[in-house]
């Protein structure tokens, strides 16, 4: 009940259907760092939480198209512990309706060993960043937990945009752009405080100051709160965005969209998956065709 009742309120987007690959081999065209988070659970205000992890098919549907294209896949998140979908992601609504292609996408991220071992984040900004051609935050709600405060991410954000390297997140994945603010954790403080100014204030200076983004609004997000995570969040992903001093741009409810500025593209919801997978292969194209 829960999941269908969830997919009513996000809407059913028709997706590509995903084979279930091969025996992963190492890319030729170079990896992609997937990011996830390490949290299974959201903070919620009033003390609440809610289980959560990432959306099945904002792994599923870029990955498949990535590993098909010759990439590698690399996993990493904080702690390097295991990362799992939010179980209301693995419904139909998502796949087009279709059962099948739930299957499919269930199998695939399944074989993905990197989910389960995924590298730390440490790692990754140690070793530096030379070797992938793109960075990816999907989301789901486990993306608002631990993302936005992170140093090594932030660092390793940071990292990739310095090299104009693309960089990509969608639904709730946007906000771990906040991991690149000067003081992360004062500032998601502020906003959970609802204390706009001193937000703003501790904002000066962001790398995407200015950048055009999207994320899931706060008016896609309130019907969820009140039938799904029975509570409110500490704050809104394109609220925060906003006041942290990016220009962000928002659709329709439940309807594909997908903003791209520069070396950055973000995704709205769920339902942007297959038009946000599409602009990132082509910008991926694009910057090897250059090269």
């Amino acid at each position: 009940m829960l999941r269908r009742e969830f997919a009513k309120i996000l809407g059913a987007a028709a997706t590509a259907a995903i084979v279930a690959p091969a025996v992963a081999q190492p890319g030729p065209r170079g990896r992609v760092l997937f990011v996830v988070s390490s949290a299974q659970i959201l903070d919620l205000q009033d003390g609440r939480t809610y289980r959560t992890g990432f959306f099945l098919n904002e792994v599923a549907i870029p990955a498949q198209a990535m590993r098909q294209a010759g990439f590698e896949l690399v996993f990493a998140n904080p702690q390097g512990n295991a990362a799992t979908w939010d179980e209301r992601s693995a419904a139909p609504g998502f796949f087009g309706g279709s059962a099948e292609r739930l299957e499919d996408a269930k199998r695939f991220v399944q074989g993905l060993e990197g989910l389960r071992q995924p590298r730390k984040l440490a790692e990754i900004r140690a070793e530096g960043i030379g070797a992938y051609a793109a960075v990816f935050v999907p989301g789901g709600h486990a993306a608002m937990q631990d993302l936005p405060t992170d140093a090594d991410l932030g660092a390793v954000l940071r990292a990739f945009h310095e090299a104009r390297k693309i960089t990509a997140a969608i639904c709730h994945g946007p906000a771990a752009l906040l991991s690149t603010l000067p003081d992360p954790a004062a500032f998601v403080a502020a906003m959970a405080a609802g204390d706009v100014n001193a937000a703003q204030r501790v904002a000066a200076g962001w790398i995407y100051a200015g950048y055009h983004m999207t994320a899931f609004t706060t008016s896609e997000e309130r019907p969820v709160e009140a039938r799904m995570l029975q509570g409110r969040v500490r704050y809104y992903p394109t609220e925060a965005l906003a006041q942290a001093g990016a220009r962000v741009i928002t659709g329709p409810d439940r309807r594909s969209l997908v903003v791209h500025d520069r070396t950055l593209i973000t995704g709205q919801q769920p339902v942007s998956d297959a038009e946000f997978t599409e602009v990132v292969m082509r910008a991926l194209q694009q910057r090897q065709a250059s090269n």
